[in-house]
């Protein structure tokens, strides 16, 4: 739940919008009867109506009277909206090309403050929810030419408006419906008719600006109706477009912050759609879309890392989860209420998450109806592939695994097609480099978003395959285009998973593939069966790793914090596992991981015959 806005919240989001392309596949719609007429007849009239209404709220203040997790919570938000009091109002401060920062911290005041008055209807509350709308209502713009930015905000100004609920100043409600008219809802209908790339794209810019200006559309019915149903009707038609990302299996392919991130305003839309209309207009019942909470708490590993693939941030906070906390309330399945984190969200020192406030209408619903576990092995497939591995809930050893395909080309890819991560009694072994901050790198002037094969962003180890644990040929990027499918996949005890990584190697081999067995409960073997070119000169077999390496016969051993991991070269045990130390990593402009290494082995074409070879590598533990 504390989501430490300092993760940047990984930046979440700074992604380019690109259009849809031809899919294979019909997509699924939404529910779309908006119109004006359908509008006024429909529409609650009463408010709060946004995530909240009459009935949410009272039975928020009864239940908040005896249920453990809402108080905490709710001492918390309490807390926090006591703190922004003490703080000075908003201004108009661009970081780079973002107002992006100012938009979050109005969302998560708004959210602390809006909740509180709606809980106790406290006139200072009220006075200073006055003061934060006049203040960013009076900004120029909201920074149109980031979209991200007025989508934030205008939900904080909607929120703000709604949960008051006629109590502001007159002129402060006309100001606040004027500037979500023209500073929200007005710049996305450009003059030229031609909509902005976020209406129909496939990433999470979709979900926020479209759900940004269902928020502000409904804040402003009375005023303009018409221009209100357009844009609902608009977002209703575009964003199946983003949620046909999650299919086939659950699996976000910009990963599992970037989860939280795009999912956490496609509930807050399918929460005001509720509350508003009542009907969420298929958004619970869109293919994936559920199955997605079951990603979402997969990538959560033993260690308290995510399984950080993409552009996705390291580690979590220690408060519950709670966009996954509204799959449990639709769903009642425990596996996605995380109760003792929420109980224990006071430990952590970091910021609420900034739609906390919201929240709580969903927790006060949840009740546990039971439901399936979560499955010791797991795959999810798509644009984006990937398996998981685990021990289980009891288990003693705390084993994680996973791999994945996909491509450079996916939004926030990498070229980590192949690559994988491995924990066990509490170690991350094998790491995936994870994410740095964009805006740095974009006040360089680098190219972080081009994706060509040649592209910037390809020099940056967190982006290429240098940096993970996977696969280079010759020395050689990954080709970005070339997608690495999952191609068999067992379950049980011993479950494997196989990935076809032709496509990401090109014409440097004719044919490889990586397959990944779980042969113990201490144990993980990578095999990669190869087929060389006329091209082929080098294969390199690697390992991201922080820990210590010794050398040994036919491998090494790897230790960190006194825990030991084996690592056996058994297909080829004379060959001499390398070490290669990416600390200082090797640009200026990359991030810098302490003890960062490549272990390596490394395989001459010269020496293989027949022109195939198996590589096989054992990982083991204590």
């Amino acid at each position: 739940m504390k989501s430490k806005i300092s993760f940047i919240i990984c930046l979440l989001c700074m992604a380019v919008v690109f259009p849809l392309t031809a899919q294979d596949q019909e997509i699924p719609t939404l529910d779309n009867p908006m119109s004006a007429a359908y509008l006024k007849k429909n529409l609650r009239k009463s408010q709060p109506r946004l995530v909240y209404n009459a009935e949410i709220l009272n039975n928020l203040k009864k239940k908040t009277k005896t249920d453990p997790v809402l108080q905490s919570m709710y001492a918390e938000i309490k807390a926090s909206a006591q703190a922004i009091l003490k703080k000075p109002l908003l201004e108009r401060e661009m970081v780079g090309r973002r107002l992006l920062g100012t938009s979050r911290e109005m969302l998560y005041r708004i959210n602390m403050l809006g909740l509180v008055y709606l809980m106790e209807k406290d006139p200072d509350i009220l006075a200073r929810i006055n003061e934060e709308l006049i203040a960013v209502c009076n900004f120029t713009d909201w920074n149109p030419a980031h979209y991200l930015d007025v989508a934030e905000m205008s939900t904080a100004v909607a929120f703000a408006l709604d949960w008051t609920a006629g109590a502001l100043p007159k002129s402060t409600q006309e100001l606040s419906k004027k500037s979500l008219i023209e500073k929200g809802i007005l710049p996305s209908w450009p003059e030229n008719g031609k909509s902005p790339g976020w209406v129909n794209g496939t990433n999470n810019w979709n979900q926020v600006c479209n759900g940004g200006m269902i928020a502000a559309s409904i804040a402003i019915a009375e005023v303009d109706p018409e221009l209100a149903a357009k844009t609902i009707s608009r977002a209703l038609d575009g964003l199946p477009l983003s949620l046909v990302e999650y299919g086939p299996d659950g699996v976000y392919p910009e990963g599992s912050t970037y989860w939280g991130y795009g999912t956490s305003f496609s509930v807050i839309t399918a929460a005001m759609l509720e509350s508003a209309f009542g009907q969420d207009f298929g958004h619970w019942d869109f293919p994936a879309f559920k199955e997605s909470a079951v990603f979402r708490a997969l990538t959560n590993a033993p260690s308290g890392w995510y399984y950080n693939f993409a552009d996705c941030g390291d580690k979590r906070s220690q408060g519950g989860d709670v966009i996954l906390a509204w799959f449990a309330a639709k769903s009642g399945n425990p596996q996605f209420f995380e109760k003792d984190r929420f109980l224990n969200a006071s430990k952590d020192p970091g910021k609420l998450f900034r739609l906390s406030g919201a929240s709580m209408a969903w927790i006060s619903q949840y009740e546990e109806k039971g439901g399936e576990g979560l499955p010791a092995a797991w795959k999810g497939e798509g644009s984006n592939p990937v398996v998981i591995f685990t021990g289980g809930n009891e288990d003693p050893h705390s084993y994680y695994f996973g791999g994945k395909g996909g491509r450079g080309m996916v939004n926030h890819g990498n070229m980590d097609g192949g690559s994988f991560i491995f924990e066990l009694n509490g170690v991350r072994w094998s790491i995936d480099p994870g994410n740095q901050s964009y805006n740095e790198l974009e006040q360089t002037g680098f190219d972080l978003w081009s994706r060509c094969q040649t592209c910037e962003r390809w020099d940056l180890l967190t982006k290429n395959n240098y940096g993970h644990s996977t696969l280079t040929i010759n020395d050689s990027l990954h080709r970005t285009e070339g997608l690495v499918t999952l191609t068999e996949f067992k379950q049980g005890p011993n479950p494997e998973a196989t990935f076809d990584m032709s496509a990401t190697l090109g014409r440097q081999v004719k044919s490889a593939s990586r397959r990944f067995v779980k042969d113990s409960p201490l144990s993980i073997t990578i095999e990669d069966a190869i087929e060389l070119s006329e091209s082929t000169q080098l294969i390199t077999w690697q390992m991201m790793t922080t820990a210590d390496v010794q050398i040994t016969p036919g491998g090494a051993i790897l230790t960190q914090d006194g825990k030991v991991l084996k690592l056996e070269n058994q297909s080829d045990p004379e060959l001499t596992v390398s070490v290669v130390s990416l600390y200082p990593a090797p640009l200026a402009l990359d991030r810098q991981i302490e003890g960062l290494k490549r272990v390596e082995i490394r395989i001459p074409a010269w020496k293989i015959e027949d022109g195939k070879t198996t590589i096989k590598v054992r990982l083991s533990g204590e």
